[in-house]
């Protein structure tokens, strides 16, 4: 098969952009996470008294217990995904190639 039939996905400048956008995808989804679970800390004591419920405590309403999970994965959801189009988007200014599926690029 030769170079030119190849997918996007098998080309080396790919290989290599992954590789060197998986350490910094990696450190600002832990960081995003962390900022994530503080906000949502933050959040629920304006909501409720008491800590957030876990869903292996016996003892708890099925609502309240949804609305807080609900809550908390739409917050990191929210961290996570801004923090990783940012990180995308400081990869292609100092590249000039954007780090995974450019729609751009698209055919």
């Amino acid at each position: 098969m030769d170079p030119v039939s190849l997918p996007a996905e098998a080309t080396g400048s790919f290989i290599r952009m992954k590789l060197l956008f998986a350490p910094l995808g990696i450190g600002t989804g832990i960081v995003a996470g962390l900022l994530a679970k503080r906000a949502f800390e933050g959040i629920w004591s304006a909501i409720d008294a008491e800590e957030p419920p876990q869903p292996d405590q016996r003892d708890v309403r099925l609502l309240k217990l949804a609305a807080a999970l609900a809550l908390e994965g739409a917050i990191f959801r929210l961290a996570k995904g801004v923090a990783d189009h940012g990180a995308r988007g400081g990869v292609a200014r100092l590249t000039g190639r954007w780090p995974g599926e450019d729609p751009a690029n698209a055919a």
